[in-house]
């Protein structure tokens, strides 16, 4: 592969399809029952030049931020590679955590960026900490990125430790990407680092926290100046979003409070299902978030967990990633978001395979 490709995404897409699958980190997909009214809203009219205008009236509304600072974009993916289109330039460099989420760094990279990693280490539960960022900073760095809650472990950043990474970017003449986009089903009352100042940009969608990812309805929110441009980018990337998907989004944002009482419930009896198997299992090492879609457990004795989820494939039909898609090799990465019954019996097939592994 290039170095700009994402081999988890290359995975994801082309892996088989498993019985008992853990490897997904969304809540589950939506019916049509779920968005009354949406026969109503299917309609192939509107304006759309920089975005549908309810749609935008409606992320601004839910994210307390002027409607100026909101651009709509092709999913969180969609808003990450905007956001890399409009403020980078050949040899800049981009900041990235690590482990991480390999598509944050094909960005960057495929736009000429150059990529430098900072830690968030296991051993410190996965903290965003200043002083690794600020170890990393080069005079060429143009963006830090960061995921909150943490893809793989589900880790909220403390929000005086993004305050501190702010000042640091804005000292520097650089901004803070941080991807949001499981932060209303890990927790919706944490606020928005959109908030926090203009070096701030948050990107999210509809996709991971509330089970709608056939709209790939995504979005920025930023400062006024950075919209303009991130607009003047989707201008070349792609036009303007679907006026179908925009105005069902807007249904959505009317519907957001039982949508997310629907992911919390099930995430409430899934991670205490998880909590309760992972108390039991001494092979496991894992930093417990207190909420989220995924968990990202270390498998003590195993350098690489690679071979291990190819054999609870294949000999136990369930799914996990492998950690080393996430830069550390020796952990994977477990779902929470399936149903309740898939979740456990893929669980105990887990177990079976950690128990064999201990007898060979």
């Amino acid at each position: 592969m290039t170095p700009y490709q994402s081999p988890y995404m290359a995975w994801a897409k082309t892996r088989p399809a498993a019985r008992f699958d853990l490897a997904i980190s969304n809540i589950p997909g939506c019916s049509i029952d779920d968005l009354p009214g949406a026969a109503r809203e299917l309609s192939l009219q509107g304006r759309n030049d920089n975005g549908y205008a309810p749609l935008l009236e409606a992320i601004a509304a839910r994210y307390g931020v002027g409607q100026r600072q909101v651009t709509t974009a092709q999913g969180a993916s969609g808003a990450n590679f905007l956001v890399c289109a409009a403020l980078l330039e050949r040899g800049d460099d981009v900041l990235v955590e690590r482990p991480g989420y390999d598509p944050l760094l094909g960005a960057p990279r495929m736009l000429g960026a150059n990529v430098v990693r900072f830690d968030r280490p296991f051993e410190d539960g996965y903290a965003l900490d200043p002083a690794r960022v600020a170890a990393a900073f080069t005079p060429r760095t143009k963006l830090v990125i960061i995921t909150s809650p943490h893809n793989p472990s589900s880790v909220l950043a403390d929000a005086a430790a993004l305050l501190d990474v702010g000042r640091l970017a804005a000292a520097n003449g650089a901004h803070v990407v941080v991807d949001e986009v499981y932060l209303d089903a890990a927790d919706a009352a944490v606020p928005t680092a959109a908030t926090c100042g203009d070096e701030f940009i948050v990107t999210s969608s509809l996709t991971k926290s509330y089970g709608l990812a056939a709209l790939r309805c995504g979005w920025v929110l930023s400062s006024e100046e950075v919209a303009t441009r991130l607009r003047r980018a989707r201008d070349i990337v792609d036009g303007t979003g679907s006026i179908v998907a925009e105005r069902l989004g807007v249904l959505a944002f009317s519907r957001l409070e039982s949508l997310e009482t629907r992911a919390h419930t099930l995430l409430a009896r899934n991670m205490a299902l998880l909590q309760s198997f992972l108390a039991t299992r001494q092979d496991l090492e894992c930093v417990v978030p207190r909420s989220g879609t995924v968990v990202f457990p270390r498998v003590a004795g195993l350098a690489s967990t690679t071979r291990f989820a190819e054999r609870l494939f294949s000999e136990r039909e369930t799914a996990v990633v492998p950690g080393h898609f996430f830069d550390a090799p020796a952990h994977m990465r477990i779902g929470v978001s399936a149903a309740t019954e898939t979740l456990e019996a893929g669980l105990a097939r887990l177990a079976a395979a950690l128990d064999a592994r201990d007898r060979g």
